[in-house]
């Protein structure tokens, strides 16, 4: 049967297929709250792990501290008591002091210079949110 020309072919059916503008609003706001989610998360790890190296370090530095006034109080009293017999006992303790404050001086530097490369700045987090800024500025998919 041919159609008349007042008769309107009838309208196409909306797909079920395709998603509202709500929808996808919706999706999009979902995503994001999982992407910060996860970069939290991520975060929270990179910290964890830095902290983890300053403590190792704290603790170098505490032990080396601990050591070096063991080692100063026995191994001066020994040298201490080896220089009085070739010269006056209170010179012989300022000498051991002396190279004491330099061994102490030592430990010190390297223990700085051990925190010194700890980075608590989460490295990999602030290049993903980089990356997500740059896709959520010219998203390819």
């Amino acid at each position: 049967m041919a159609l008349s020309s007042h008769e309107r072919p009838p309208a196409p059916a909306p797909t079920a297929a395709e998603p509202s503008l709500g929808d996808l609003i919706g999706e999009i706001g979902q995503d994001l709250s999982q992407l910060v989610r996860d970069e939290i998360e991520l975060a929270k790890a990179e910290i964890k792990q830095e902290s983890t190296k300053a403590g190792k370090a704290v603790g170098m530095l505490g032990g080396a501290g601990y050591a070096g006034h063991v080692v100063l109080l026995f191994g001066s009293l020994t040298v201490v008591f080896a220089l009085a017999n070739v010269m006056d006992p209170a010179w012989a303790a300022l000498i051991v002091t002396a190279l004491w404050a330099v061994v102490g001086a030592v430990l010190y530097a390297k223990g700085r210079k051990r925190l010194r490369t700890v980075n608590l700045k989460p490295e990999q987090t602030v290049e993903t949110l980089k990356e997500d800024a740059r896709w959520a500025r010219h998203p390819t998919s």
